[in-house]
């Protein structure tokens, strides 16, 4: 579990968070949502360690990153999965050199360990036969999932992904949620998702933080979100008429995920 309390930050003489105070629970894929300029990129940039707000406390299972010594946060980062935007795969190396790396960087594993965990890690996300293609060589979706690979190598008590849909068609991110999901609980990792992707938000939303103009401005889940009475959140999330057919046919149904899944 993650805990955020109070987090106030600013650049120069602006905040972009204000006192923003929040939970990403264990095995649960946790959401966070706001438009852009919100404040949500520096509250995840904050949670891994890349900005350093002015005041609060951000626990790791009640240790705080920054009360932490640098072997300390060093340790800590060996806890810590990342999914970039980009994928950021490196184009000379393989699938499975991607894989490795961070097993060959941060670990003492012999080779054929090494080799046994990439494996792994490649197959669970499906991708078995694709180890010796480069970037190059495969799909925008393929290359999430290599990205995935890499990033639950270490077996991460906390997985942090930084819009994992982005550039992807409707299918193939409906195919990266449901591979969140599925090893967030498979593996029971705090996993946090910075997202602007309303169908992730409507099928994987276990816990959804939704931040506007630097505040915390709500929190549910995506059953709760379909009734709330925010006007902000409202705004965001159901401004195009497409999500308020998809509002009102839940709101007369209760189907959307059942739907979804088929």
């Amino acid at each position: 579990m993650i805990e955020i309390k109070d987090i106030t930050k600013s650049f120069e003489d602006r905040t972009v968070l204000h006192g923003v105070s929040a939970t990403f629970e264990t095995g649960k894929t946790n959401l966070i949502i706001g438009q852009s300029g919100s404040g949500k990129t520096v509250l995840m940039k904050s949670l891994v360690g890349l900005v350093r707000p002015e005041k609060g406390e951000i626990l790791f299972d009640g240790r705080d990153l920054l009360k932490m010594s640098g072997d300390e946060t060093k340790n800590l980062r060996k806890e810590i999965g990342m999914l970039f935007q980009g994928s950021a795969l490196f184009d000379s190396e393989t699938v499975l050199g991607n894989v490795m790396f961070p097993l060959v960087m941060f670990t003492g594993m012999s080779r054929d360990e090494m080799l046994e965990r990439a494996h792994f890690c490649i197959s669970r996300v499906n991708l078995t036969g694709a180890e010796n293609k480069f970037p190059s060589e495969i799909s925008g979706g393929m290359q999430k999932r290599v990205a995935i690979a890499r990033a639950i190598a270490l077996n991460p008590k906390y997985l942090f992904c930084d819009e994992p849909n982005s550039g992807l068609d409707p299918k193939t991110s409906i195919l990266i949620d449901e591979l969140l999901h599925d090893i967030t609980h498979e593996y029971n990792i705090t996993t946090v998702i910075n997202t602007h992707d309303m169908n992730s938000v409507l099928g994987i939303g276990e816990n959804i933080v939704f931040i506007n103009k630097g505040y915390r401005e709500w929190v549910g889940n995506m059953n709760q979100i379909y009734n709330t009475a925010n006007e902000a959140l409202n705004h965001f999330v159901f401004a195009t008429e497409l999500f308020q057919q998809v509002r009102r046919y839940v709101n007369a149904n209760g189907r959307y995920q059942k739907d979804r899944e088929q």
